[in-house]
């Protein structure tokens, strides 16, 4: 099981198998094995292995680290194997015909139950999730992720309506449920929505704002966009900031003087900050946290600037030894190339951290591929906004062009009364 939300379904079958006489033995699904399939769950494993081990009647709880449960089954040899009858059809079918198979070795039996009527896991989810989360829980929620599942999958946000895209939408297939798993807040997207250049005009306090309505309507887990962090100063203030609100990471690129976008690479003056520097930076931000959860994420702008592989790695190192949670590697490079050549010598790093993707300038790069060169987070950076604007602005054309909604109604927005109760049906 994976006992997330305990309620009187779980004692109930829990109590059906101590009746079958002998010891009873939990296996209890990790947060890597319950995030391979759906959400990442409320508690921690450490968590609710604490709450299981204390109910009456069970006698050991084992980490079940994958929904194949053929490994533990082959250690324990148990007599009889007990599971909800939910798991006939669907994705666990397959599961349940291996646990019978495997059974047959020693002559095992699997016995099924009937949960208990009136309970549902989804409905209390759904509930605790409505009421929302606190920093504390929000901000130890990226590390988790990143510690329980093969990639991290993070989309922007730029207001209340589109954190709450990124906080709902999914795409279930086979019983298999995928979604963002964390929000980033970009300040390129956040100076767009405010008709501003993204130059670094809109600091830190004006953002927060937009950031005041996104945490509102969410409860998943998110990375700031910190430009390059300022002065020393102000980053260390930003860092507290940040942190205070429940903020798990913030990301700070290693360039000085008046920003320029990344894309635009050695088309414009861009001057890269020196590792001394960027080092002392991370080292002031890293010192001045209170939490062991909050990370700093080091964006390297060599492979932008043409300083090429060998530059990018020294300071990966560099920054990494300074404290850095994570590396953010930044390419504005169509070819994967060298994104793939720096993966290969970072993956090797005695004190590797946890790699980081920005895919704009290669849309075509897999998450599969993603997680085969050992890249652990992937952030759609702009993509709702990007989306958004031509929308728009084919609709106010056609306004214009027919001289009346119709048309533009009928083929670019949705019906009234959904916009109308959009936020209550939300979660719908």
């Amino acid at each position: 099981m994976s006992a997330d939300l305990l309620h009187p379904g779980h004692l109930n079958i829990i109590q059906k198998a101590k009746d079958l006489g002998g010891e009873l033995i939990i296996g209890l699904l990790t947060d890597k094995a319950i995030s391979s399939y759906k959400r990442l769950p409320f508690m921690t494993y450490e968590q609710r292995k604490i709450i299981i081990e204390n109910i009456k009647g069970v006698n050991d709880v084992v980490p079940q680290e994958t929904l194949d449960y053929t490994e533990n089954l082959m250690k324990i040899k148990p007599d009889y194997v007990v599971h909800g009858d939910d798991w006939k059809t669907g994705i666990q079918a397959e599961t349940r015909q291996k646990v019978i198979n495997v059974l047959k070795e020693w002559g095992g039996e699997l016995v099924e139950f009937t949960y208990t009527e009136g309970i549902s896991s989804t409905k209390l989810k759904n509930a605790l999730k409505d009421i929302g989360t606190t920093p504390e829980i929000r901000i130890a929620a990226l590390n988790r992720l990143i510690n329980s599942k093969d990639i991290v999958r993070v989309i922007e946000a730029h207001s209340g309506l589109t954190g709450i895209i990124a906080e709902n939408i999914f795409f279930e297939e086979n019983n298999k449920r995928k979604e963002f798993d964390a929000i980033w807040i970009s300040s390129l997207t956040q100076a767009t929505i405010r008709g501003k250049a993204d130059n670094g005009y809109l600091d830190v306090i004006s953002r927060l704002d937009i950031l005041s309505d996104i945490l509102d309507v969410t409860t998943k887990p998110i990375i700031f966009d910190g430009d390059n962090g300022g002065y020393i100063e102000h980053f260390i203030e930003t860092v507290k900031k940040l942190e205070s609100l429940g903020i798990s990471a913030i990301t700070i690129e290693d360039k000085i003087g008046l920003k320029r976008s990344s894309i635009d690479g050695t088309l414009v003056s861009q001057e890269q900050e020196s590792i001394e520097n960027f080092t002392k930076k991370i080292s002031a931000g890293k010192s001045s946290q209170i939490t062991e959860s909050f990370m700093i994420f080091a964006r390297i702008e060599s492979l932008i600037l043409k300083e090429g592989i060998d530059d990018a790695i020294a300071r990966a190192k560099s920054y990494i030894e300074a404290g850095a949670d994570g590396i953010v590697i930044h390419s504005n490079s169509s070819l994967f190339d060298e994104i793939n050549e720096f993966t290969e010598i970072y993956n090797k790093l005695t004190n590797r951290k946890p790699l980081i993707v920005i895919p704009s300038s290669y849309p075509y790069i897999t998450e599969d591929l993603l997680v085969q060169k050992g890249i652990n987070i992937v952030i759609y950076a702009d993509h709702l906004l990007r989306a958004a604007y031509p929308v728009m602005v084919k609709t106010a054309q056609s306004i214009l062009k027919q001289g009346r909604a119709e048309e533009a109604a009928s083929e670019y927005c949705m019906p009234i009364n959904e916009i109308i109760n959009l936020i209550d049906l939300k979660n719908g």
